[in-house]
């Protein structure tokens, strides 16, 4: 191995570098400051017998974030409880504590036992709730039911 070399740069050279260096900050800066405090949202929580979902998006839809029991730790028949679900409410309330919309909707599906535990700890957290819907997919008759099972 031979010796290394020490590269000086000059003042000129330093100077771009820095300046390289700002601009890639002001960049991430701008990228963040995108994320302005909404003034409508909706709120999707989907509420089965093995977990709940809540899913915050825009008024486009566009989904801005979301979380569920199983991802707070939450395992196996925990995961369906009301106390989980508020737990996620409760995390997902936390996460826009400072930019958290105004007004938002709520959609609700499922028929677990988290659903109202959800909206009430929602609603304790300072979101401002406009409607609440449920959007639980019935059937009217759909296909035939498959044939019974005999003994």
């Amino acid at each position: 191995m031979g010796k290394k070399q020490v590269v000086e740069k000059s003042e000129e050279e330093v100077a771009k570098e820095q300046k390289r260096v700002e601009e890639k900050q002001i960049k991430r800066v701008s990228k963040s400051a995108k994320q302005k405090k909404l003034q409508k949202g909706r709120v999707y929580i989907k509420v089965s017998y093995n977990n709940t979902y809540i899913s915050i998006t825009d008024e486009n839809g566009n989904v801005i974030s979301w979380m569920s029991a199983g991802s707070l730790g939450f395992s196996g028949p925990k995961k369906a409880t009301p106390f989980a679900a508020s737990k996620v409410a409760e995390a997902i309330a936390e996460k826009f504590s400072h930019t958290h919309p105004l007004k938002v909707e709520v959609y609700v599906k499922g028929v677990g036992p988290g659903r109202n535990s959800a909206i009430k700890t929602l609603a304790s957290h300072g979101f401002d709730i406009q409607a609440i819907e449920d959007i639980t997919p019935i059937p009217h008759n759909g296909p035939r039911p498959k044939k019974l099972r005999r003994v």
